[in-house]
């Protein structure tokens, strides 16, 4: 059973969340942050993405780069551009994209419940970002930033969330990127123990974006808590921080393939290859979206092509063979244009679909790419599943937006 407390967040005033809010880490370069944090001590990437307060070209995980993250946490807190509150609370974080919220719970999440597979995966790691993201919160003693987690819907925390957000959030605010963001505390005894005692029905959490994140948290407390010979099992490195949602509330956009050759095919050749295992129907110069599973969407020499794949080229019983991703990965990408590693094949590139399909004609039109493919996205349920059953999600299978933002509130590993 899911393992979740309250605790005592270290946040912004309310004056300066807009200030001290920042995208994740993850999303941009340092000289994106550099240019997002000019003019403003007091953004977040000064201490996410300290590289910034150095010369252009610093490396990123030089150890002076990981002394001045801690240097900048203390002295927001000593500016008291950050605040610890005094009490533990449960807080509501909502999002809104396109006319959509989405309601999730912030929560300091268990450690133990990760290294026992209580917290689910569905995506494979790398211990060089694993190590990185270790570092940060090793230096600074807390998770800075959240992790992102998926919880089957429970009507007891939806009526919950339901009657916190009735009242006047902490932070109400849109970022520059347009998305709003919505920020309640709650400190109310009972409903906290109501919180606490619904999350321990709940049998598994789903990481849905974070894995390195995740990861890095959990092993810092697995590894404080074996540092320590009088540990309990209470102290507050054994948890780290989350923003849990009900499944139901959160979209899966698509995340899109573009590719740099055709592999020595003509595009009149690649199409007619493609016919052994889609119905191929032209659609014109008007952009195309796949309707449906196992539908694509193809852009090649200045036009857009519906693929249908055909019935028996897949696995419906196969958690993973059935994914879309994985239909395209084999019959296209590997069995036509020779990709047989997407994480490593400099041919292939991903793009998100928050971009739009007009990205992908531009990248081809360009004359960078000579194909691109979108698909349609998965589902919440067939994460979940694929999680359940042990397995693994192929490379970039899902893009969740919005992304949470980061700085709304921080988590220290020690009162």
């Amino acid at each position: 059973m899911a393992k979740v407390k309250p605790f005592k967040g270290v946040r912004p005033p309310r004056e300066m969340v807009t200030e001290v809010a920042s995208r994740p880490y993850d999303v941009l370069n340092s000289e994106e942050a550099r240019q997002e944090a000019e003019g403003n001590p007091k953004s977040l990437y000064h201490i996410i993405k300290p590289e910034i307060d150095f010369a252009p070209g610093t490396d990123e995980h030089d150890p002076k780069v990981y002394d001045r993250a801690v240097e900048n946490f203390n002295a927001f807190q000593k500016n008291g551009w950050l605040v610890q509150d005094e009490k533990e609370h449960y807080y509501i974080y909502a999002q809104t994209m396109d006319g959509r919220t989405q309601y999730g719970i912030v929560v300091a999440a268990n450690v133990d419940d990760y290294m026992n597979e209580r917290i689910k995966k569905h995506e494979l790691t790398r211990r060089d970002k694993e190590e990185d993201r270790m570092k940060h919160v090793r230096i600074n003693n807390a998770n800075v930033e959240p992790v992102f987690f998926a919880f089957p819907d429970n009507e007891a925390l939806e009526t919950i969330i339901r009657n916190v957000t009735t009242g006047k959030p902490e932070y109400d605010f849109t970022a520059p990127d347009g998305f709003g963001h919505h920020f309640w505390v709650k400190d109310d005894t009972e409903v906290i123990a109501a919180i606490t005692a619904e999350f321990e029905k709940i049998p598994y959490l789903y990481i849905a974006d974070g894995h390195h994140r995740t990861a890095a948290a959990a092993l810092v407390g697995n590894e404080k808590a074996k540092q320590n010979p009088q540990h309990t099992g209470d102290e507050e490195y054994n948890y780290f921080l989350a923003v849990c949602f009900p499944a139901s509330h959160l979209k899966i956009i698509d995340y899109n393939r573009v590719v740099k050759d055709l592999n020595g095919l003509t595009p009149a050749e690649f199409i007619n290859k493609l016919e052994n295992d889609f119905i191929v129907e032209e659609k014109g110069t008007a952009e195309y979206r796949p309707v449906a599973l196992h539908n694509f969407s193809l852009y090649l020499a200045g036009k857009w092509y519906s693929l249908t794949a055909r019935e028996g080229r897949y696995n419906d019983a196969d958690p993973i063979g059935v994914l879309d991703v994985t239909i395209s990965s084999d019959l296209i990408l590997r069995d036509i244009l020779g990709i047989t590693d997407l994480r490593s094949d400099k041919r292939i590139d991903f793009v998100g679909g928050i971009r739009g399909l007009g990205e992908l004609k531009r990248r081809v039109d360009s004359g960078e790419m000579a194909m691109a493919l979108a698909l349609h996205p998965v589902s919440m349920t067939q994460l979940m599943n694929i999680a359940d059953t042990g397995n693994i999600m192929p490379p970039k299978t899902t893009w969740f937006e919005p992304k949470l933002r980061s700085g709304l509130v921080i988590h220290k590993l020690a009162d």
